[in-house]
């Protein structure tokens, strides 16, 4: 519980009184997907959510994920190279791991329409770890 106005966005109570500073502020327009936590178990832009609008809500940070980088999803990151600038991959994981929640075998159909909101540079190899995940974490 934070004291702030019920208008000021989620990713700056994360971050600022919080100090959970795994998810990144991107474009504050909820377009990049940098900012991407789950509230409830769903991906939400936690640039351009109000923090009223998660009182009694579950919300799940990078951090929440795993806070020692041991999920499956942020080792098949890491065993792939993929952190180059590294600005978008809390985003980027958050919204892959929405995903494998919902679908354990998704299609490379799927995995794109999923990921299509979350802008990086490198999202070709976001794409591929994900048509890889059987491999990388044993489904």
């Amino acid at each position: 519980t934070t004291d702030t106005a019920p208008s000021t966005p989620l990713l700056w109570v994360l971050r600022e009184h919080l100090k959970l500073t795994g998810t990144k502020y991107g474009c504050g327009v909820s377009q990049c997907g940098a900012c991407t936590v789950h509230v409830n178990g769903a991906p939400v832009r936690s640039c351009s959510m109000p923090v009223s609008n998660v009182a009694s809500k579950n919300v799940t940070t990078i951090e929440g994920l795993s806070p020692n980088g041991s999920h499956k999803l942020q080792k098949a990151w890491v065993a792939e190279q993929v952190p180059q600038c590294g600005y978008c991959q809390s985003g980027q994981i958050m919204q892959a791991a929405a995903l494998l929640s919902k679908n354990k075998n998704p299609s490379r159909e799927q995995i794109v329409a999923h990921m299509n909101g979350n802008i990086c540079r490198i999202l070709r190899i976001c794409v591929l770890i994900l048509q890889n995940l059987q491999f990388w974490i044993g489904f």
